[in-house]
């Protein structure tokens, strides 16, 4: 166990010192940046980073003192010191990357006020000297022993960046050619242009075409580019587009303006649909800024209460999408309300099930384990508490949920309270079917769109 330990003013000798050393990282701006308040671009924006003028600014300045201050307040004279004044005279710039070393030395001492004079330095990894000055503390006087708190990780991102990924993977791929189904809402018709002119998809507009030019009308659009298939309303839409998939005469189907039972209804028609030997179910991709890595939740759109063979496809097309887009070995949470298996409760039972059929290769892929609570997925800290030993607890990319309810809550409260992004798209049809939202984000449709067409050129890789 760690302690941090002062010295007391009777302690403290002229002339000894106390130094640390720190490498100035993007992410030491952020937060400083979230902490006061600071926006100035020179600090927090990316382009004006790379420009000239960013090495001739004094990033110093907020962060080195900062930093003599961590070392005041912590190793010399540390616990209980307070800081009166501070001098700083900026040499030269500290940029990210560079390494730093922060030093303090007792210059003078003052026995009536109890104050103690330190020569500050900070030198940068070529042993320039980049900052110079006079720090005054007022010094403890009582010994303090305290154990060092853990401050634990910050994680600091943009809702969606993680989606900036997923495009990356798209580089070299042609756009998919994508039938987008009653887009006569501006939410439909913007995505699918949006994510056309990324050069995502190629769409094919089917419904009314009236009611399509008039929004496309609206935001000034040039349809011109595009194939529109006019049809009477969305029923009819839905059915020509499945049957244009089932043709493969399309690679992706794209929902617009309709409920999402209507495109499914129609792409689950025993005679007419796109089914395959795997159970349809949907996967949401999501970036939630608070956690590191995208999290995979299914099935919270499609499956009302599925069944045990049910989930096993669930997860088997949650694995593979996984793998898709770069998770070599998914770790795969099965979501209950507890860690151990209770027969009273059927999501338990299911998530040791599932266990075991993929420890007897069922289902291929992934590392399983489950019963598993929402705390112990995503909380390396909350699973050690509770004693359990598990490859996947706190570092989960796939949360299998027990039903269609719990899942939609999950999504509902990570996008609402936690900022988080949440593209979809569906699986186990004999194409990939993109489900956008009302409410999604430019960044989270187009990442819709990559799910899509990634989805669409690894199958064709593994045809090959």
């Amino acid at each position: 166990m760690k302690y941090i330990e002062n010295k007391t003013f009777d302690e403290i000798k002229i002339g000894e010192s106390a130094e640390l050393v720190h490498t100035l990282t993007k992410k030491d701006i952020d937060v400083f940046a979230v902490m006061s308040g600071d926006v100035n671009p020179a600090h927090v924006d990316k382009k004006f980073a790379e420009s000239d003028l960013f090495h001739r600014i004094v990033v110093h300045g907020m962060w080195g003192g900062a930093l003599i201050s961590t070392v005041l307040g912590t190793e010399l004279p540390g616990p209980g010191s307070v800081y009166l004044e501070q001098t700083l005279k900026f040499k030269k710039p500290i940029s990210i990357g560079d390494k730093v070393t922060v030093k303090v030395t007792v210059q003078k001492k003052d026995a009536t006020k109890k104050t103690v004079t330190f020569l500050c330095s900070i030198t940068n990894q070529k042993n320039e000297e980049v900052t110079t000055g006079i720090a005054v503390v007022l010094a403890p006087t009582e010994k303090i022993r305290r154990r060092r708190m853990d401050l634990g990780q910050v994680v600091l991102r943009k809702p969606g960046e993680l989606y900036q990924d997923l495009l990356k993977l798209l580089h070299k791929m042609e756009p998919v050619k994508t039938a987008v189904i009653h887009p006569v809402d501006d939410v439909s018709l913007l995505g699918a242009i949006e994510s056309a002119r990324a050069k995502i998809i190629i769409p094919i507009f089917i419904g009314p075409e009236n009611k399509i030019r008039t929004v496309a009308e609206k935001h000034k659009i040039d349809l011109s580019p595009y194939e529109i298939i006019s049809t009477p309303h969305s029923d009819a839409a839905a059915e020509l587009g499945v049957s244009l998939a089932r043709k493969g005469e399309v690679d992706a189907l794209m929902k617009g303006a309709l409920h999402t039972d209507e495109l499914m209804h129609a792409a689950l028609d025993k005679n007419a649909g796109i089914r395959t030997e795997r159970r349809m179910s949907h996967v949401f991709v999501m970036d939630v800024p608070t956690y590191p890595r995208l999290m995979l939740v299914s099935d919270a759109a499609i499956n009302i209460y599925p069944n045990l063979d049910e989930k096993k496809d669930i997860t088997q097309n949650a694995i593979d999408l996984a793998r898709y887009i770069g998770i070599k070995l998914p770790k795969v949470a099965i979501l209950s309300a507890v860690e151990t298996v209770n027969s009273k409760i059927q999501s338990t039972l299911d998530a040791a099930a599932l266990c075991k059929m993929a420890d007897r290769g069922q289902i291929q892929g992934g590392i399983l384990d489950g019963p598993l609570a929402f705390d112990n997925i995503v909380s390396f800290e909350a699973a050690k508490i509770k004693g359990i030993i598990s490859v996947v607890a706190g570092k989960a990319d796939v949360i299998i949920v027990s039903d269609l309810e719990s899942g939609n809550v999950l999504v509902k409260q990570l996008e609402y309270l936690s900022n988080a992004q949440s593209a979809g798209v569906v699986l186990g049809a004999k194409v990939p079917i993109i489900l956008t939202s009302r409410s999604d984000a430019a960044i989270t449709r187009l990442a819709s769109s990559a799910l899509a067409a990634i989805i669409v050129y690894k199958k064709l890789a593994k045809e090959k």
